[in-house]
């Protein structure tokens, strides 16, 4: 059964920055796992903002992180980091960490909340002005 553990989320004022932590497990392998970073504010639609594959170099981000946020990973320990610098009040949202298998992905699908089939609970990160 795959598990993904989020942490990581926080209250920071504009400017600031934060890192969100996502690990994985019960994969049996990680070839062709993509692993996405997608947020949700009160009252608007879940969005993707970040994906790359574990055991791949393509990352891919929304136009409204891009610049700013940074997807990582660290194969050792399964975990993908979201590096988020100069963040916004418009960034405040639950973070959600997702994960599923696929060979080749555009930038739509790759940050399509319908591609994935796990989830993690989710992080807060709230922003101040």
């Amino acid at each position: 059964q795959v598990q993904l553990v989020e942490s990581g989320g926080g209250s920071v004022q504009a400017g600031g920055s934060l890192r969100l932590s996502c690990a994985a497990s019960g994969y049996t392998s990680y070839s062709s796992v993509i692993i996405a970073w997608f947020r949700q504010a009160p009252g608007k639609e879940r969005e993707g903002v970040a994906a790359t594959y574990a055991r791949g170099s393509v990352s891919y981000y929304s136009d409204s992180v891009k610049g700013r946020f940074i997807i990582s990973l660290d194969n050792a320990k399964n975990s993908v980091y979201l590096q988020m610098n100069s963040l916004r009040p418009e960034d405040t949202a639950m973070y959600y960490c997702a994960a599923d298998r696929h060979v080749s992905m555009t930038k739509a699908q790759a940050l399509g909340i319908m591609t994935y089939e796990n989830w993690g609970q989710g992080t807060q990160v709230t922003v101040s002005s």
